[in-house]
C-alpha cells in the first residue's frame, strides 16, 4: 500500500505537473510553428527563389524502378532512395522560430523578474502580539 501512496505523492508534487504541462505545450506549439513554416512562410520563400518548393527538394542516389514482368512472375516496384534535403532545410527554418520565440518569451520573463525584484516589498503584516499591544494602546488612549 505504501507504493501506491509514493507514487501518487510523486505524481501529484508540483514539479512532475509543471513538467507535463510544459511537455504538453512544448507539443502543441510544435505544431503551430510547423504550420507556420509550412503554410505560410515557405511559399512566399520559395515563391522568391523561382517557385521552389522545399518539401520537395532531394537528391536521387538510386532512381526508382517500376512494376514489372520477369519470366512470368511480377516484380514489386522499388521506390527511389532519396536524400530529402529539403524537409532538412524545413526542419532547421522550425527550430530557429521556436528558438527565437522561446528566447523572447525567456527574455520577457527576466524583464518582468527585474521590475518585481526592483519593486518595493509590501512591510510584513503585523503578528498577532503586535495587533494585541496596538488594541491595547488603543483602549488606554479611549480611556483618557
Amino acid at each position: 500500500m505504501s507504493f501506491i501512496k509514493d507514487f501518487k505523492s510523486f505524481l501529484l508534487k508540483g514539479d512532475i505537473v509543471n513538467l507535463a504541462t510544459a511537455v504538453i505545450l512544448a507539443g502543441a506549439f510544435g505544431a503551430i510553428v510547423k504550420s507556420f513554416t509550412t503554410d505560410i512562410l515557405m511559399p512566399p520563400i520559395g515563391m522568391a527563389l523561382g517557385g521552389v518548393d522545399f518539401s520537395e527538394l532531394k537528391y536521387v542516389l538510386k532512381d526508382a524502378q517500376p512494376e514489372s514482368v520477369i519470366n512470368g512472375e511480377t516484380v514489386a516496384a522499388i521506390e527511389a532512395v532519396t536524400i530529402n534535403y529539403g524537409n532538412f532545410i524545413q526542419i532547421v527554418i522550425n527550430f530557429i522560430i521556436i528558438g527565437l520565440f522561446i528566447f523572447m518569451v525567456l527574455k520577457a520573463y527576466e524583464r518582468t523578474k527585474k521590475k518585481e525584484a526592483a519593486a518595493p516589498a509590501a512591510p510584513p503584516a503585523p503578528s498577532a502580539e503586535e495587533k494585541l499591544l496596538t488594541d491595547i494602546r488603543d483602549l488606554l488612549k479611549n480611556k483618557q
